[in-house]
Protein backbone atom coordinates (compact mmCIF):
# COMPACT_ATOMS: atom_id res chain seq x y z
CA UNK A 1 0.00 0.00 0.00
CA UNK A 2 0.97 3.32 -0.48
CA UNK A 3 1.67 6.03 2.43
CA UNK A 4 0.60 9.01 2.34
CA UNK A 5 1.22 12.25 4.29
CA UNK A 6 -1.00 15.09 5.27
CA UNK A 7 0.66 18.31 4.45
CA UNK A 8 -0.90 21.99 4.64
CA UNK A 9 -4.10 20.12 4.98
CA UNK A 10 -3.94 18.26 1.84
CA UNK A 11 -3.35 14.41 1.70
CA UNK A 12 -0.12 13.59 -0.61
CA UNK A 13 1.33 10.31 -2.09
CA UNK A 14 4.70 9.85 -0.63
CA UNK A 15 6.79 9.28 -3.57
CA UNK A 16 10.01 8.05 -4.70
CA UNK A 17 12.49 10.56 -6.19
CA UNK A 18 15.52 10.39 -7.74
CA UNK A 19 17.89 13.20 -7.61
CA UNK A 20 20.77 13.53 -10.04
CA UNK A 21 23.28 16.47 -10.19
CA UNK A 22 26.56 17.40 -12.41
CA UNK A 23 29.43 16.22 -9.69
CA UNK A 24 30.10 19.97 -8.83
CA UNK A 25 29.47 22.18 -5.48
CA UNK A 26 27.79 24.35 -7.74
CA UNK A 27 25.34 22.19 -9.17
CA UNK A 28 25.13 19.96 -5.84
CA UNK A 29 24.73 23.00 -3.02
CA UNK A 30 21.33 24.34 -4.37
CA UNK A 31 19.91 21.31 -4.41
CA UNK A 32 20.60 20.13 -0.46
CA UNK A 33 17.83 22.28 0.82
CA UNK A 34 15.68 20.78 -1.86
CA UNK A 35 16.29 17.78 -1.44
CA UNK A 36 15.78 18.01 2.81
CA UNK A 37 12.72 19.47 2.44
CA UNK A 38 11.83 16.80 0.12
CA UNK A 39 12.95 13.84 2.80
CA UNK A 40 11.48 15.91 5.74
CA UNK A 41 8.40 15.38 3.91
CA UNK A 42 8.67 11.56 4.42
CA UNK A 43 9.23 11.43 0.30
CA UNK A 44 12.45 8.50 -0.63
CA UNK A 45 15.01 10.23 -2.06
CA UNK A 46 17.65 8.55 -3.91
CA UNK A 47 20.90 11.16 -5.17
CA UNK A 48 23.11 10.21 -7.60
CA UNK A 49 26.43 12.19 -7.72
CA UNK A 50 30.02 12.53 -6.78
CA UNK A 51 31.20 10.63 -3.71
CA UNK A 52 32.73 13.66 -2.60
CA UNK A 53 29.13 14.53 -1.83
CA UNK A 54 28.29 11.27 -0.02
CA UNK A 55 28.61 12.40 3.72
CA UNK A 56 26.50 15.98 3.43
CA UNK A 57 23.84 13.91 1.34
CA UNK A 58 23.40 10.53 4.37
CA UNK A 59 23.37 13.83 6.79
CA UNK A 60 19.82 15.20 5.28
CA UNK A 61 18.45 11.71 5.03
CA UNK A 62 18.49 10.86 1.03
CA UNK A 63 20.60 7.78 0.17
CA UNK A 64 23.52 8.22 -2.01
CA UNK A 65 24.33 6.80 -5.14
CA UNK A 66 27.96 6.79 -7.11
CA UNK A 67 28.47 7.49 -10.78
CA UNK A 68 30.14 4.66 -12.25
CA UNK A 69 29.93 5.19 -16.04
CA UNK A 70 30.00 8.71 -15.67
CA UNK A 71 33.39 10.36 -14.80
CA UNK A 72 33.13 11.61 -10.97
CA UNK A 73 35.16 15.00 -11.14
CA UNK A 74 34.22 15.61 -7.79
CA UNK A 75 36.42 17.86 -5.81
CA UNK A 76 38.76 18.59 -8.33
CA UNK A 77 38.98 21.91 -9.87
CA UNK A 78 37.92 22.13 -14.00
CA UNK A 79 41.91 22.28 -14.52
CA UNK A 80 42.90 19.10 -12.85
CA UNK A 81 39.53 17.46 -13.91
CA UNK A 82 39.74 18.83 -17.76
CA UNK A 83 43.63 19.36 -18.61
CA UNK A 84 42.32 20.13 -21.93
CA UNK A 85 40.52 23.37 -20.97
CA UNK A 86 43.27 24.98 -19.30
CA UNK A 87 44.33 28.35 -21.02
CA UNK A 88 41.33 28.53 -22.86
CA UNK A 89 39.33 31.72 -23.26
CA UNK A 90 36.71 33.45 -25.00
CA UNK A 91 34.29 30.98 -26.96
CA UNK A 92 37.25 27.78 -27.23
CA UNK A 93 36.94 27.86 -23.67
CA UNK A 94 33.02 27.71 -23.84
CA UNK A 95 32.92 25.30 -26.70
CA UNK A 96 35.79 22.73 -24.54
CA UNK A 97 33.92 23.03 -21.30
CA UNK A 98 30.12 22.40 -22.63
CA UNK A 99 31.48 19.18 -24.23
CA UNK A 100 33.81 17.70 -21.99
CA UNK A 101 32.25 18.40 -18.50
CA UNK A 102 28.65 18.12 -19.56
CA UNK A 103 27.54 16.73 -23.07
CA UNK A 104 30.51 14.06 -23.02
CA UNK A 105 28.63 12.63 -20.17
CA UNK A 106 25.03 12.48 -20.63
CA UNK A 107 25.47 9.25 -22.32
CA UNK A 108 27.21 7.79 -19.81
CA UNK A 109 25.06 9.51 -16.78
CA UNK A 110 21.96 8.49 -18.85
CA UNK A 111 23.29 4.78 -18.64
CA UNK A 112 24.12 4.94 -15.04
CA UNK A 113 20.48 6.22 -14.57
CA UNK A 114 18.84 3.54 -15.59
CA UNK A 115 20.41 0.89 -13.54
CA UNK A 116 19.38 2.87 -10.68
CA UNK A 117 15.64 2.89 -12.20
CA UNK A 118 15.88 -0.82 -12.41
CA UNK A 119 16.16 -0.98 -8.49
CA UNK A 120 14.24 2.24 -7.42
CA UNK A 121 11.40 2.85 -10.12
CA UNK A 122 11.34 6.55 -9.53
CA UNK A 123 7.84 8.89 -9.63
CA UNK A 124 9.72 12.02 -10.23
CA UNK A 125 13.79 13.14 -11.50
CA UNK A 126 15.34 16.42 -9.81
CA UNK A 127 18.63 17.24 -11.24
CA UNK A 128 20.39 20.35 -12.46
CA UNK A 129 19.77 21.95 -15.74
CA UNK A 130 23.10 20.67 -16.79
CA UNK A 131 22.95 17.38 -15.94
CA UNK A 132 21.86 16.27 -19.42
CA UNK A 133 21.77 12.55 -18.93
CA UNK A 134 18.83 12.80 -16.55
CA UNK A 135 17.19 14.80 -19.54
CA UNK A 136 18.08 11.56 -21.78
CA UNK A 137 15.94 9.55 -19.41
CA UNK A 138 12.95 11.64 -19.25
CA UNK A 139 12.61 11.99 -23.22
CA UNK A 140 12.57 7.99 -22.76
CA UNK A 141 10.84 6.92 -20.53
CA UNK A 142 8.12 9.95 -19.60
CA UNK A 143 9.36 10.73 -16.03
CA UNK A 144 8.42 13.80 -14.56
CA UNK A 145 11.45 16.07 -14.74
CA UNK A 146 12.15 19.09 -12.74
CA UNK A 147 15.59 20.74 -13.64
CA UNK A 148 16.88 23.29 -10.74
CA UNK A 149 18.86 26.10 -12.71
CA UNK A 150 22.31 26.12 -10.91
CA UNK A 151 22.98 29.90 -12.47
CA UNK A 152 21.03 32.24 -14.72
CA UNK A 153 18.00 31.64 -16.98
CA UNK A 154 19.22 29.66 -20.13
CA UNK A 155 16.70 29.17 -22.72
CA UNK A 156 16.54 31.85 -25.31
CA UNK A 157 14.51 35.15 -25.91
CA UNK A 158 13.60 37.64 -28.24
CA UNK A 159 14.22 40.32 -25.35
CA UNK A 160 17.74 39.19 -25.07
CA UNK A 161 21.10 38.64 -26.89
CA UNK A 162 22.75 34.94 -26.41
CA UNK A 163 24.09 33.93 -23.50
CA UNK A 164 28.16 34.55 -23.48
CA UNK A 165 28.26 38.02 -24.82
CA UNK A 166 27.06 40.10 -21.44
CA UNK A 167 24.75 42.18 -23.19
CA UNK A 168 22.22 43.98 -21.02
CA UNK A 169 18.37 43.15 -22.33
CA UNK A 170 17.02 45.13 -24.97
CA UNK A 171 13.03 44.65 -26.06
CA UNK A 172 13.15 47.37 -28.41
CA UNK A 173 11.96 46.97 -32.08
CA UNK A 174 15.85 47.76 -32.91
CA UNK A 175 17.36 45.81 -29.62
CA UNK A 176 14.78 42.66 -30.93
CA UNK A 177 16.82 43.04 -34.61
CA UNK A 178 20.32 43.06 -32.75
CA UNK A 179 18.84 40.10 -30.80
CA UNK A 180 17.90 38.08 -33.71
CA UNK A 181 20.63 38.69 -35.94
CA UNK A 182 23.56 37.79 -32.77
CA UNK A 183 20.97 34.51 -32.27
CA UNK A 184 21.23 33.22 -35.82
CA UNK A 185 25.55 34.04 -35.99
CA UNK A 186 26.34 32.69 -32.47
CA UNK A 187 24.08 29.37 -33.84
CA UNK A 188 25.21 29.02 -37.62
CA UNK A 189 28.49 30.24 -36.85
CA UNK A 190 30.27 30.93 -33.55
CA UNK A 191 29.22 27.71 -32.02
CA UNK A 192 28.53 25.52 -35.00
CA UNK A 193 30.87 23.24 -34.44
CA UNK A 194 29.20 22.72 -30.68
CA UNK A 195 25.55 22.15 -32.39
CA UNK A 196 27.58 19.29 -34.26
CA UNK A 197 28.72 17.86 -31.74
CA UNK A 198 25.39 17.71 -29.68
CA UNK A 199 22.95 16.57 -32.27
CA UNK A 200 25.85 13.57 -33.15
CA UNK A 201 25.66 12.84 -28.95
CA UNK A 202 21.76 12.66 -29.05
CA UNK A 203 21.75 10.26 -32.27
CA UNK A 204 24.17 8.10 -30.41
CA UNK A 205 21.87 7.54 -27.71
CA UNK A 206 18.44 7.05 -30.26
CA UNK A 207 17.13 10.28 -29.77
CA UNK A 208 16.23 12.47 -32.40
CA UNK A 209 17.70 16.15 -33.47
CA UNK A 210 15.95 19.26 -32.38
CA UNK A 211 16.74 22.28 -34.12
CA UNK A 212 16.18 25.20 -31.17
CA UNK A 213 19.34 27.34 -29.78
CA UNK A 214 22.35 26.21 -29.00
CA UNK A 215 21.67 25.67 -25.31
CA UNK A 216 18.70 24.27 -25.95
CA UNK A 217 19.44 21.45 -28.64
CA UNK A 218 20.50 18.66 -25.71
CA UNK A 219 17.06 18.03 -24.33
CA UNK A 220 13.38 18.43 -24.01
CA UNK A 221 12.41 21.49 -21.47
CA UNK A 222 10.92 19.99 -17.87
CA UNK A 223 8.00 19.80 -16.67
CA UNK A 224 9.13 22.30 -14.44
CA UNK A 225 12.01 24.77 -14.80
CA UNK A 226 13.03 26.65 -10.79
CA UNK A 227 15.42 29.14 -11.07
CA UNK A 228 17.13 29.80 -7.19
CA UNK A 229 16.63 33.73 -7.34
CA UNK A 230 14.01 36.22 -7.94
CA UNK A 231 12.19 37.89 -10.79
CA UNK A 232 14.09 41.16 -9.87
CA UNK A 233 17.73 39.80 -10.37
CA UNK A 234 16.45 38.37 -13.62
CA UNK A 235 16.37 40.15 -17.27
CA UNK A 236 12.53 40.84 -17.64
CA UNK A 237 11.57 38.37 -21.02
CA UNK A 238 8.31 38.40 -22.94
CA UNK A 239 8.78 34.76 -23.98
CA UNK A 240 10.06 33.34 -20.60
CA UNK A 241 9.22 29.52 -20.68
CA UNK A 242 5.87 29.01 -19.53
CA UNK A 243 6.56 26.16 -16.65
CA UNK A 244 9.58 28.38 -14.97
CA UNK A 245 9.19 29.42 -11.35
CA UNK A 246 11.20 31.69 -9.78
CA UNK A 247 11.16 30.28 -6.49
CA UNK A 248 13.95 32.52 -4.43
CA UNK A 249 17.79 31.65 -3.23
CA UNK A 250 18.08 28.20 -2.18
CA UNK A 251 19.23 28.49 1.31
CA UNK A 252 18.96 26.58 4.46
CA UNK A 253 21.37 26.44 7.85
CA UNK A 254 24.10 23.84 7.50
CA UNK A 255 23.60 20.27 8.07
CA UNK A 256 26.86 20.51 10.56
CA UNK A 257 27.40 22.28 13.43
CA UNK A 258 29.36 25.24 13.17
CA UNK A 259 32.31 25.84 15.09
CA UNK A 260 33.21 29.65 14.93
CA UNK A 261 37.14 30.30 15.09
CA UNK A 262 38.94 32.25 17.61
CA UNK A 263 38.60 35.92 16.23
CA UNK A 264 34.87 35.24 15.24
CA UNK A 265 33.85 38.37 17.75
CA UNK A 266 35.88 40.70 15.18
CA UNK A 267 33.06 40.73 13.23
CA UNK A 268 31.15 42.95 15.65
CA UNK A 269 33.68 45.79 15.60
CA UNK A 270 32.62 48.94 14.37
CA UNK A 271 34.94 48.34 11.21
CA UNK A 272 32.95 47.17 7.50
CA UNK A 273 33.40 43.48 6.90
CA UNK A 274 34.77 42.68 3.32
CA UNK A 275 34.74 38.85 2.24
CA UNK A 276 36.44 37.69 -0.41
CA UNK A 277 36.18 34.33 -2.19
CA UNK A 278 37.39 32.05 -5.64
CA UNK A 279 34.92 29.61 -4.42
CA UNK A 280 35.15 25.50 -4.69
CA UNK A 281 36.51 25.61 -8.47
CA UNK A 282 38.31 27.89 -9.28
CA UNK A 283 40.70 28.28 -5.90
CA UNK A 284 43.86 26.60 -7.64
CA UNK A 285 45.21 30.01 -7.98
CA UNK A 286 44.43 31.84 -5.41
CA UNK A 287 46.82 35.23 -6.68
CA UNK A 288 43.82 35.70 -9.25
CA UNK A 289 41.45 37.65 -6.57
CA UNK A 290 42.54 36.55 -3.03
CA UNK A 291 45.85 38.10 -2.96
CA UNK A 292 45.37 41.02 -4.81
CA UNK A 293 42.41 42.07 -2.42
CA UNK A 294 43.98 41.39 0.36
CA UNK A 295 47.00 43.92 -0.67
CA UNK A 296 44.57 46.22 -2.35
CA UNK A 297 42.89 46.47 1.53
CA UNK A 298 45.65 45.94 4.04
CA UNK A 299 45.77 49.75 5.02
CA UNK A 300 42.06 50.07 4.66
CA UNK A 301 39.97 50.63 8.07
CA UNK A 302 38.01 46.58 7.01
CA UNK A 303 38.07 43.57 8.07
CA UNK A 304 39.00 41.24 5.62
CA UNK A 305 37.75 37.60 5.71
CA UNK A 306 39.22 36.04 2.87
CA UNK A 307 37.60 31.73 2.60
CA UNK A 308 39.76 29.63 0.44
CA UNK A 309 37.22 27.52 -0.90
CA UNK A 310 39.20 24.81 0.53
CA UNK A 311 41.97 25.35 -0.39
CA UNK A 312 45.36 25.28 1.86
CA UNK A 313 45.44 28.95 3.48
CA UNK A 314 49.66 28.73 3.07
CA UNK A 315 48.85 29.26 -0.21
CA UNK A 316 48.32 32.69 0.09
CA UNK A 317 52.07 33.54 0.26
CA UNK A 318 51.75 36.66 2.51
CA UNK A 319 54.09 36.20 5.54
CA UNK A 320 52.90 38.31 7.54
CA UNK A 321 49.08 38.69 6.45
CA UNK A 322 47.97 42.36 7.52
CA UNK A 323 46.77 43.02 11.04
CA UNK A 324 42.92 43.49 9.34
CA UNK A 325 42.89 40.13 7.59
CA UNK A 326 41.40 36.60 9.08
CA UNK A 327 41.75 33.20 6.62
CA UNK A 328 39.80 30.32 6.29
CA UNK A 329 39.76 27.53 4.44
CA UNK A 330 35.47 26.95 4.73
CA UNK A 331 32.86 29.41 6.42
CA UNK A 332 29.20 28.41 6.22
CA UNK A 333 28.37 31.32 4.58
CA UNK A 334 24.67 31.07 6.30
CA UNK A 335 26.76 32.32 9.35
CA UNK A 336 29.15 34.69 7.77
CA UNK A 337 27.15 37.25 5.27
CA UNK A 338 24.67 38.19 8.07
CA UNK A 339 27.97 40.39 9.00
CA UNK A 340 29.27 41.01 5.64
CA UNK A 341 29.27 44.08 4.71
CA UNK A 342 30.84 43.71 0.77
CA UNK A 343 31.80 40.44 -0.98
CA UNK A 344 34.65 40.17 -3.41
CA UNK A 345 34.26 37.36 -5.56
CA UNK A 346 34.80 35.46 -8.91
CA UNK A 347 31.40 35.38 -9.83
CA UNK A 348 29.67 31.80 -8.58
CA UNK A 349 25.83 32.05 -8.69
CA UNK A 350 25.49 30.79 -5.74
CA UNK A 351 27.58 32.49 -3.78
CA UNK A 352 26.22 36.22 -4.99
CA UNK A 353 22.83 34.72 -4.42
CA UNK A 354 23.38 34.43 -0.91
CA UNK A 355 24.92 37.53 -0.57
CA UNK A 356 22.46 39.69 -1.95
CA UNK A 357 19.72 37.82 0.00
CA UNK A 358 21.72 38.73 2.99
CA UNK A 359 21.93 42.61 1.90
CA UNK A 360 25.58 42.59 1.04
CA UNK A 361 25.95 44.31 -2.51
CA UNK A 362 28.95 42.31 -4.53
CA UNK A 363 32.07 43.03 -6.53
CA UNK A 364 32.69 40.83 -9.44
CA UNK A 365 36.00 39.89 -10.71
CA UNK A 366 34.93 36.56 -13.82
CA UNK A 367 35.46 35.70 -16.94
CA UNK A 368 35.01 31.67 -17.53
CA UNK A 369 32.12 30.27 -17.83
CA UNK A 370 28.50 32.32 -17.30
CA UNK A 371 30.82 34.69 -14.88
CA UNK A 372 30.23 37.29 -17.75
CA UNK A 373 26.65 37.26 -17.83
CA UNK A 374 26.23 36.93 -13.61
CA UNK A 375 28.66 39.90 -13.12
CA UNK A 376 26.22 42.23 -15.69
CA UNK A 377 23.57 40.99 -13.87
CA UNK A 378 24.97 42.43 -10.86
CA UNK A 379 25.40 45.96 -12.42
CA UNK A 380 21.79 45.48 -14.26
CA UNK A 381 20.36 45.67 -10.87
CA UNK A 382 22.41 48.01 -9.15
CA UNK A 383 23.50 45.97 -6.64
CA UNK A 384 27.21 45.75 -7.25
CA UNK A 385 30.36 46.27 -9.99
CA UNK A 386 31.64 44.39 -12.47
CA UNK A 387 35.23 44.93 -12.94
CA UNK A 388 35.05 43.00 -15.99
CA UNK A 389 38.04 41.09 -15.74
CA UNK A 390 38.82 37.59 -13.71
CA UNK A 391 42.43 39.39 -12.36
CA UNK A 392 41.85 42.96 -11.37
CA UNK A 393 44.63 45.15 -9.78
CA UNK A 394 44.60 46.12 -6.41
CA UNK A 395 43.91 49.85 -7.07
CA UNK A 396 40.57 48.50 -9.35
CA UNK A 397 39.48 46.57 -6.02
CA UNK A 398 40.46 49.27 -3.79
CA UNK A 399 38.44 51.82 -5.47
CA UNK A 400 35.32 49.55 -6.03
CA UNK A 401 35.01 48.29 -2.54
CA UNK A 402 35.68 52.33 -1.45
CA UNK A 403 32.79 52.61 -4.09
CA UNK A 404 30.62 50.57 -2.51
CA UNK A 405 31.00 51.71 1.41
CA UNK A 406 30.67 55.14 0.15
CA UNK A 407 27.99 55.34 -2.29
CA UNK A 408 24.32 54.69 -0.39
CA UNK A 409 22.67 53.58 -3.60
CA UNK A 410 24.58 50.23 -3.82
CA UNK A 411 23.55 49.37 0.04
CA UNK A 412 19.78 50.59 -0.76
CA UNK A 413 19.37 48.70 -4.08
CA UNK A 414 20.75 45.39 -2.14
CA UNK A 415 18.45 45.80 0.76
CA UNK A 416 15.06 46.27 -1.57
CA UNK A 417 16.18 43.10 -3.31
CA UNK A 418 16.33 41.41 -0.36
CA UNK A 419 13.49 42.37 0.71
CA UNK A 420 12.11 40.37 -2.63
CA UNK A 421 14.49 37.18 -1.34
CA UNK A 422 12.79 37.44 1.94
CA UNK A 423 8.82 36.55 0.22
CA UNK A 424 10.24 33.59 -0.78
CA UNK A 425 10.97 29.88 1.28
CA UNK A 426 12.73 28.41 -1.83
CA UNK A 427 12.94 24.85 -0.41
CA UNK A 428 9.09 24.90 0.89
CA UNK A 429 8.23 26.31 -2.74
CA UNK A 430 9.90 23.87 -4.96
CA UNK A 431 8.90 21.12 -3.10
CA UNK A 432 5.14 22.36 -3.12
CA UNK A 433 5.42 22.28 -6.70
CA UNK A 434 7.17 19.17 -6.84
CA UNK A 435 4.23 17.53 -5.21
CA UNK A 436 1.77 19.44 -7.79
CA UNK A 437 3.38 17.91 -10.25
CA UNK A 438 3.37 14.68 -8.93
CA UNK A 439 -0.80 14.91 -8.42
CA UNK A 440 -1.48 16.42 -12.17
CA UNK A 441 1.28 13.15 -13.46
CA UNK A 442 -0.60 10.69 -11.34
CA UNK A 443 -3.05 9.42 -13.69
CA UNK A 444 -0.91 9.73 -16.93
CA UNK A 445 2.59 8.61 -15.37
CA UNK A 446 3.98 4.98 -16.34
CA UNK A 447 3.50 2.44 -13.16
CA UNK A 448 6.34 0.87 -11.23
CA UNK A 449 6.83 -2.10 -13.30
CA UNK A 450 6.42 -0.05 -16.69
CA UNK A 451 9.05 1.99 -15.46
CA UNK A 452 11.17 -0.80 -14.29
CA UNK A 453 10.63 -2.90 -17.49
CA UNK A 454 11.67 0.31 -19.63
CA UNK A 455 15.14 0.59 -18.18
CA UNK A 456 15.69 -2.52 -18.12
CA UNK A 457 15.21 -2.48 -22.06
CA UNK A 458 17.48 0.46 -22.29
CA UNK A 459 19.80 -1.17 -20.24
CA UNK A 460 20.20 -4.28 -22.76
CA UNK A 461 20.39 -1.57 -25.38
CA UNK A 462 23.29 -0.41 -24.04
CA UNK A 463 24.71 -3.53 -23.21
CA UNK A 464 24.55 -4.16 -27.32
CA UNK A 465 26.15 -0.82 -28.11
CA UNK A 466 23.30 1.03 -29.32
CA UNK A 467 24.72 3.45 -26.31
CA UNK A 468 28.18 4.61 -26.65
Amino acid sequence: MQAHLNYNNRRIKLARILIATTPAAGHVNPMVPFARELVNRGHTVWWYTGKVFQHQIKLLGATYKPMHAAYDFGGMSREQAFPQTQGLQGVSAFIKTCKHIFIEQAPKQMEDIFRLLEKFPADLLIGDDMCYGLGFVYEKTGIPLINISNSIYTYSSIDTAPIGLALPPDNSLLGRIRNIILHFLNDHLVLRELKTYIDRTRTSVGLPKLNKRILENMSQPPNLYLLGTVPEFEYPRSDLYENTHFVGAFISPPLEQFNPPAWWNDLDSNRPVVLVTQGTVANYDLNALIVPTIRALAYEDVLVVATTGGASVENIKLDPLPDNVRVEQFIPYHFLLPHVDVMVTNGGYGSIQMALSNGAPVIVAGTTEEKPEIANRVAWAGVGIDLKTGTPSEKEIRSAVTTILHQPSYKNKTRQLQANYQIYDAPQRAADLSEQLLEIKAQRSPSFSQIAKLAEDQIEKARMGIVN
